[in-house]
């Protein structure tokens, strides 16, 4: 789709109520229902962090959305797919800003090229005992991104079209460093397997462009 376009419709989702969980929970891996339905994880007092979800035009001014492949590294995110973010740091004011200060870590956006479109519903993650915040924002006139290669491996820019391609949710039985042989639900794109709270926040942000485009 024509980012001019796309932009003209995504301004409306600035006033319809957010899918919530009920978007997330189609996205579950049976492994995280089960926790959730046995735990709160109030109880575990989760760090923050915040994520952005950046959708901007490519050279032909078609919408892509932008995601990150990250670092092998010893933790239960390592080498999956993600959004530009991270956790709260000190000198963060508001959790739009620790996705805004990641967002021009990681990838080299500065905090004011970016217009924030929708805050939407928090994600627990069970694994590394996290409570995320994402965001959507606009991109409008980019520049190269500037990779941390300390944690992001390779950019992931998604269009706009395969994101929406109901084609591309799958199920897909993998392995992690906290559960073997699993059969999750998940995103395919470009190539990529998407899955577990990414897969559940894309979802959400899915339900809601399916209302305006």
């Amino acid at each position: 789709m024509n980012f001019d376009d796309f932009c003209k419709q995504l301004i409306k989702i600035k006033k319809l109520p957010l899918p919530g969980h009920e978007s997330h929970y189609k996205m579950e891996p049976a492994v995280r229902r089960k926790w959730r339905e046995n735990e709160r994880f109030e109880d575990r007092k989760p760090k923050e962090a915040a994520v952005m979800a950046l959708f901007y035009p490519n050279s032909s001014n078609e919408t892509q959305l932008l995601l990150i492949l990250r670092k092998t590294y010893q933790g239960v995110h390592s080498n999956q797919i993600g959004f530009p973010g991270g956790k709260v740091e000190k000198e963060d004011r508001e959790l739009i800003h620790t996705a805004l200060r990641e967002t021009y870590e990681e990838v080299g956006v500065l905090e004011n090229d970016v217009e924030v479109v929708k805050k939407l519903t928090q994600v627990y993650i069970p694994p590394s005992n996290f409570l995320v915040q994402s965001y959507i924002g606009f991109y409008p006139k980019p520049k190269p991104f500037k990779i941390q290669e300390e944690e992001v491996e390779a950019l992931v820019e998604v269009k706009l079209t395969d994101f929406l391609n109901n084609n591309n949710k799958i199920e897909q039985q993998l392995s992690t460093s906290y559960a073997k042989d699993i059969l999750v639900p998940a995103f395919k794109l470009n190539g990529y397997t998407v899955w577990g709270a990414t897969a559940m926040m894309l979802n959400e942000i899915k339900d809601l462009l399916n209302k305006v485009l």
